[in-house]
């Protein structure tokens, strides 16, 4: 069940020290419920990162909600693994395409729904499919590699899609990723997101606690 409440910081793995994740976890605990990991797979970005082993490690150290975004050419054939890995909910790229075949092999397996946009495709391309998900996640940078900075251009395609989950009474989270720090979280928040993926403002903060009750405060002030 994805956590109650209308404001989170989602702590980015990505950003985290890899011979530690475990501990990087403990780190962020106390302060949300949300943990956020980037499952890459060298072919729909060029980068890769972990999968759905890992994943069940982590499992092991957390009871937080593992929001998992699949930036994959092929999902299908990893949901179950993700799932029995202890995935709450995987977030699938509508550019990859076959999107209601997706949506449903994962509500099948009880699977939280997410959708994500890269920054040039439009909110209209996951419109049709919005009372169908759970999640919604508009990419504030291109997908692949963590510390880049932030796309102002996607700003308005937040605003429409809280529009639209808002005009719908939609029990949609709108979640946000890339470049989020003190100064980007404040307009993203304006524009209408309302979970906010955050890796190097945490992780390279000497207290990433701290760091995520800085953005949160930051976030509920500018909604």
């Amino acid at each position: 069940m994805i956590p109650a409440g209308d404001i989170h910081v989602a702590p980015s793995l990505l950003s985290a020290d890899f011979g530690n994740l475990a501990a990087a976890i403990e780190l962020i605990a106390g302060v949300t419920p949300w943990l956020h990991l980037d499952v890459m797979d060298g072919h729909f970005v060029p980068n890769l990162t972990i999968g759905p082993p890992v994943i069940a490690s982590l499992r092991k150290h957390s009871k937080l909600f593992f929001d998992c975004h699949l930036m994959m050419t092929n999902p299908e054939k990893y949901l179950e693994a993700f799932k029995a890995a202890g995935a709450d909910l995987c977030s699938v790229h509508v550019e990859i395409g076959q999107t209601e075949e997706l949506i449903e092999a994962m509500r099948q397996l009880d699977l939280g729904v997410g959708l994500v946009l890269n920054p040039d495709t439009p909110f209209s391309v996951a419109e049709p499919f919005l009372d169908r998900i759970d999640l919604l996640l508009v990419m504030s940078v291109f997908p692949g590699f963590g510390g880049q900075s932030f796309i102002e251009d996607v700003l308005p395609k937040v605003a429409e899609a809280r529009s639209a989950i808002d005009a719908a009474n939609l029990d949609v989270v709108l979640e946000i990723d890339g470049g989020i720090d003190l100064e980007t979280v404040v307009s993203a928040s304006a524009s209408g997101a309302r979970v906010f993926v955050a890796g190097n403002a945490v992780f390279s903060h000497a207290d990433p606690g701290r760091s995520v009750l800085e953005l949160r405060e930051a976030a509920l002030l500018a909604r």
